[in-house]
């Protein structure tokens, strides 16, 4: 999807198949994602796993991918949730490649809805 070699690190591993997943059985198009987004974050630089876009190339989701050995806890939460600070997406997805966490974010009230499972993209 990058179109150039990258090392294959675990968390590397975790993300190429999260891609995978996404678009081979919850149609999610390969053409609306962005690997290693870069943004700022109170005046850093930092990058995103990965983020999904609409149609109109408005950003719909953050996911954020951890090695399989690196149990999910709040601060990987925190970490996304920083990352949306600049993007402001509805959507929040972490996982370790073990354990996936899918949540729904209303801006407006601040509020988080975990979701049962990962949405279809025509569900988004």
């Amino acid at each position: 999807m990058r179109k150039r070699w990258v090392v294959l690190t675990p968390e590397e591993l975790v993300r190429q198949h999260l891609i995978h997943y996404l678009h081979e059985d919850k149609g999610y198009p390969l053409s609306l994602m962005a690997v290693e987004k870069g943004l700022k974050v109170n005046g850093m630089n930092r990058r995103t796993d990965l983020v999904i876009y609409n149609a109109q190339l408005k950003p719909l989701m953050i996911a954020e991918c951890k090695a399989p050995e690196v149990k999910i806890s709040g601060s990987t939460f925190d970490q996304a949730a920083r990352y949306n600070l600049s993007l402001q997406v509805p959507y929040l997805l972490i996982t370790n490649g073990m354990e996936h966490f899918c949540c729904s974010v209303d801006l407006q009230e601040g509020k988080v809805n975990y979701l049962k499972s990962i949405p279809l993209f025509t569900e988004l």
